[in-house]
């Protein structure tokens, strides 16, 4: 029972980590190639490759072995490096107006 219980833990995390994945994928073929140039993150076919090859191995392996880590490394580089400089060059990004001490209602100047 305990078996069973840790094989379905684990397929929920495999299923999980092919839908980051997939979503960091998909994320990267939608967005335009000179956004990648502009943002000096290598270029589309490059985070084209790498990721596909992420899709893959989650898809054909699981979470087990080396390669999977990789792919998950990969994924989490492209959504915590290159989406937000992407996002930032195609003008789809949060744009900061402001200090960076200004609150939600206004700049925050300690009690003063």
């Amino acid at each position: 029972m305990l078996v069973q219980s840790f094989n379905t833990i684990w397929a929920f995390v495999s299923l999980g980590l092919l839908v980051f994945a997939v979503a960091a994928f998909v994320n990267a073929a939608f967005h335009r190639e000179d956004a990648y140039r502009a943002a000096d993150k290598q270029n589309k076919g490059f985070w084209l490759i790498i990721l596909g090859i992420a899709v893959a191995v989650n898809l054909f392996l699981g979470v087990w072995g080396f390669l999977p880590i990789l792919g998950l490394v990969a994924t989490i580089v492209y959504f915590v490096d290159v989406r937000p400089a992407l996002k930032q060059v195609t003008g789809r990004g949060p744009r900061r107006r402001g200090s960076s001490s200004d609150g939600p209602y206004g700049p925050f100047n300690g009690g003063r």
